[in-house]
């Protein structure tokens, strides 16, 4: 679809191109046949002027100038008001003014009819100008076409690093802190730019800085006069980007999808800003000072430009007026006007057809991160779906690069990633990939700082670790300390053991001594001895601590070893560790531990379940169920739980898991002991068997254990930084030089698939990257050596990348002149049919992507209107307020012939309100509830009218630049 709309745009410029060229050479035949013919005549003729006037009118009326016409009409209208019949009546001016202008089409008539090309401002004249065969004036307008489509590419590339720049500008951004659900606060960066304010400002001078700078650096070229190139251009960009871009987005959207427009309080302000820009236009041209422009109006013209900005701000802002149509307004019975019930009425909030993250009113900054989070979270879960084998830090990461792929991008996003298809630059899909990957690299890497700053501290000493568990007959075990730090010197620390509840003598060997730690040596270990006896008693504990470290060491946590004895003479008492164990969801696997104390002898069974509280089996945890068997001597077992990972930034829940009756199993032998002893009577007990009785295995207080479920900390810490993070902006600019040759050098391949697809193959660039590649190869190195974005934050890349349009635009000019020039066609007709066409073509290709890929229609409707307006506002409007403050300050006045301006501008605001009842009628109709697509039948016949429009806008203009159709 996409190569058919590029070769109808060609085909259709194309067919232009050689009907116009076609339409004029024939009117140069002509003339030369009508130049010869008078110099035959000439030589014959002496009639008086007013005879002269009388033929002319009569055989080359079709031919006259339209101020010749304008000048007639003013002369007349005088001697009506005069009452006189003749022109001497009228004032000496007017008579002076029609009697040169009928003398110059009379003695010199290819003047009128035959051009002659005026020295550029930049680019050399060709020369010779004068008698030149029409076989070298098409190949002199072949040379000059072919370089204006060179030069538009040329623009469009540095378009693409102003772009940038202007991104780079608008995406600086500002700490906030802003309080949570829970009254906590949280640091967000927040863009110091208004999304509407740069839109309307940088964006558009983006866009369409050729069409303003060549407006403006008209004036200067032709001595502060007016011309037709500046203005044509501005007017033919405005009816191709409002007719054709909408109509190309309105069926480019895929089938069964729509676009609506978000800001729709915001469109209502540009497109009635972009009507009335032109309605000024008429009347300052054509009604308050005809073919004059006061001081006054070029100011005003140019002072519509900032408020359009501020009132489209304040509409976006719902400031002023705009807040009360958020709510029911009511008058009470006292006449005081109160809120009624909360009822949206705006008009973006109309029944339709909607996407779930598209919201009508502007979220705060703490709503619009959690709106981001939930997304990430989303995305996440997709993918954990998607590909279950894959770990959670991969899965992050193709999280970041989905998120920043369907975050909401800015105009300059897709108007450079356009460029950069065209001129085969790539995607800038590929760069997302590798900043997703650098921004979890470097979130991980903030997150694990804390672990990694033990270089520079101190030696220190502990224990490691610092909990042993014995059985009492085990004779001994070893303990093990630890050095941590520089071991390159020498150190020493001293041990001794302490009292507890065990005792020296009784139940260990009490031990005391010093640990060295030689160059390169990082542990000691050293061993104590446990006394056994047969007598059973409870679980027992002493310490080991370490004490008078060498210089230079500290001791670190734990300094103090606690040592458990558990006795072996008792089957054991069961219980958990704890009553409450808070996992995060990321663990995956968690080991619950069962202790046995008091107690090791014997194999002991020990059954355990899970049940459900707020958190589900089969959705937050696997059910377990089973039996733990601790061997004698065993003191430990762990129940697997299998926790299912769901991603979930807010997490909170539990289930239990339950011990039931402990057991000896039947095969050990102080079962059949005990079950012996039960036979007997209470009476018949020894105090052997009531000690046997006491040594079965029980459970202790804790039987049930709650597991909490919470969201993992790190996987929180993660998603808030990436959220942070998710700015596409980053992957527009450029950090040196280097990578700019790089990528100037590079064919890249376009990637449409935008992670879409399964398919890892790496891509192969296409035949045309390689060709478009080589084409613009020389704009591409040039425009490397424009600084970097990430200088002085893009202001420098701003400046220069300014100055690169502005003279790229004045050669677009002359050369525009000179083709114009060589086949005789008018300036005003160059500017509407092929500059326009030039400029507007990346805006084209960038609205089709943006409508394909955005949620809304903003990027491709509420941009155009709001262009259109700023075009005419600060491009006609700078260039004007230069040439009438400089005529006004050498005592003149700045003339500017209405003609075909007038006339275009009168016919387009006419269409441009078709257009906009036909977008607010699609918007509103229940079957299609949308600017942009919609049911087939209805979006294609949209489309149809608008392009019709604009062929009706093209043709009708080219026909009244050529006086056959009369004004």
């Amino acid at each position: 679809m996409q190569l058919l709309l590029k070769s109808i745009f060609t085909c259709a410029l194309f067919v232009i191109f050689v009907y116009a060229t076609a339409q004029s050479l024939l009117k140069v035949q002509e003339t030369e046949a009508r130049q010869a013919a008078y110099l035959n005549i000439s030589s014959h003729s002496s009639s008086a002027d007013d005879q002269s006037s009388s033929n002319l009118s009569q055989d080359d009326g079709h031919f006259l100038s339209r101020r010749l016409r304008q000048v007639q009409a003013q002369v007349q209208a005088r001697q009506v008001v005069h009452g006189e019949e003749g022109v001497e009546g009228a004032p000496s001016q007017l008579e002076d003014e029609l009697k040169q202008l009928m003398k110059t089409n009379v003695d010199a008539p290819d003047v009128e009819e035959l051009r002659q090309c005026s020295e550029g401002l930049v680019l050399p004249l060709w020369m010779p100008q004068r008698n030149i065969s029409i076989g070298d004036r098409l190949i002199r307008g072949f040379v000059y076409f072919m370089l204006l489509i060179y030069l538009f590419v040329g623009v469009s590339i540095i378009a693409d690093r102003f772009m940038a720049a202007i991104e780079a500008i608008t995406s600086i951004e500002r700490a906030v802190v802003v309080k949570g659900p829970n009254n906590t606060k949280q640091v967000m960066h927040v863009r110091i730019w208004n999304e509407t304010v740069a839109n309307l400002t940088l964006m558009a001078l983006g866009s369409s800085a050729p069409e303003i700078l060549l407006s403006v650096i008209e004036i200067y070229a032709k001595d502060f006069e007016s011309g037709d190139l500046g203005p044509g251009t501005i007017v033919g960009s405005a009816a191709y980007n409002l007719f054709m871009i909408i109509a190309v987005c309105m069926i480019w959207i895929p089938a069964g999808e729509v676009r609506r427009i978000r800001h729709l309080r915001v469109f209502f302000v540009t497109a009635l800003f972009s009507i009335f820009a032109y309605v000024w236009l008429w009347l300052i041209l054509s009604v308050f000072t005809p073919g004059v422009i006061l001081v006054w109006e070029a100011i005003v013209t140019l002072l519509f430009f900032p408020l359009t900005v501020l009132w489209a701000y304040i509409a976006e802002r719902r400031l002023l007026v705009y807040k009360y149509m958020d709510k029911n307004y009511r008058v009470n019975k006292r006449g005081t006007v109160v809120a009624g019930e909360h009822d949206q009425v705006e008009m973006d909030a109309e029944k339709g057809p909607k996407h779930p993250m598209v919201t009508s009113s502007r979220p705060n900054d703490a709503e619009a991160f959690d709106e981001a989070r939930r997304e990430y979270i989303h995305v996440l879960t997709e993918l954990r779906q998607k590909y279950p084998e894959a770990d959670l830090e991969q899965l992050e990461m193709m999280a970041q690069e989905q998120v920043l792929a369907r975050s909401n991008k800015s105009r300059a996003f897709y108007r450079i990633q356009a460029t950069r298809k065209m001129v085969g630059s790539g995607n800038l899909m590929r760069k997302i990939q590798e900043r997703a990957h650098s921004d979890l690299t470097e979130v991980k890497a903030q997150l694990h700082a804390g672990d990694e700053e033990e270089a520079d501290d101190p030696i220190r000493m502990y224990f490691e670790p610092g909990h042993y568990t014995v059985m009492e007959n085990c004779g001994e075990f070893e303990v093990r300390v630890v050095r941590r730090g520089d071991i390159s010197t020498y150190a020493s620390v001293e041990y001794e053991t302490q009292d507890g509840t065990a005792s020296a003598g009784n139940d260990f060997v009490g031990r005391k001594g010093l640990l060295s730690f030689p160059p390169g040596v990082d542990e000691q270990r050293f061993r104590i001895e446990v006394i056994d006896d047969d007598v059973f008693e409870e679980d027992e504990c002493f310490y080991i601590r370490l004490f008078n470290p060498s210089e230079g060491v500290k001791l670190a946590v734990p300094m103090i070893a606690t040592v458990m004895i558990l006795d072996d003479d008792h089957a054991g008492i069961f219980a958990f560790t704890d009553s409450v164990f808070e996992i995060t969801e990321s663990v995956g696997r968690f080991e619950l531990k069962v202790m046995r104390y008091s107690g090791a002898r014997g194999t002991v069974i020990v059954p355990y379940w899970t049940e459900n509280d707020t958190a589900t089996d089969a959705k937050d945890y696997e059910e377990a169920r089973g039996e733990l068997v601790f061997e004698n001597n065993e003191s430990e077992k762990f129940i697997d739980l299998y926790i299912l990972e769901q991603s979930s930034y807010e997490k909170d829940v539990s289930f239990k898991v339950h011990i039931g009756e402990p057991r000896l199993a039947p095969d050990d032998e102080m079962a059949a002991k005990i079950k012996e002893v039960e036979k007997k009577s209470v009476q018949d007990l020894t105090e052997l068997d009531r000690i046997l009785l006491l040594s079965k295995p029980r459970n202790g207080e804790l039987t049930t254990a709650y597991v909490r479920i919470r969201e993992s900390q790190e996987f929180k810490a993660t998603v808030d930084k990436l959220v942070a993070k998710a700015n596409v902006s980053a992957v527009l600019g450029t950090s040196s030089w280097k990578e700019q040759f790089k990528d100037a050098l590079t064919v890249i391949p376009a990637d449409e698939s935008e992670f879409d697809n399964d398919d890892e193959e790496e891509e192969v660039p296409s035949c045309f990257s390689y060709v478009s590649h080589f084409v613009c190869l020389f704009w591409k190195v040039l425009f490397a050596f424009v600084p970097p974005t990430d200088i002085c934050g893009g202001y420098v890349t701003f400046v220069v990348s300014i100055f690169v349009i502005g003279v790229i635009t004045a050669v677009i000019g002359d050369a525009a002149s000179y083709f114009g020039c060589a086949l005789n066609i008018k300036d005003s007709v160059t500017a509407i049919l092929f500059v326009a066409l030039g400029t507007s073509i990346p805006d084209t290709f960038a609205s089709m992507i943006a409508a394909k890929h955005d949620e809304g229609a903003d990027n491709c409707i509420g941009n155009v209107t709001g262009s259109n307006a700023v075009n005419v506002f600060l491009g006609i409007g700078l260039a004007w307020t230069i040439a009438a403050v400089y005529h006004s300050s050498h005592g003149g006045t700045f003339n500017v012939e209405p003609g075909t301006i007038g006339f275009a501008v009168a016919l387009f605001c006419g269409e441009a309100l078709i257009a906009i009842f036909i977008i607010m009628f699609r918007r509103w109709h229940k079957g299609i509830g949308a600017e942009l697509g919609g049911p087939k039948i209805s979006k294609y016949i949209s489309a149809a009218i608008l392009v019709f429009l604009w062929v009706f806008y093209v043709v009708i203009c080219i026909l009244e630049a050529y006086d056959v159709i009369r004004i």
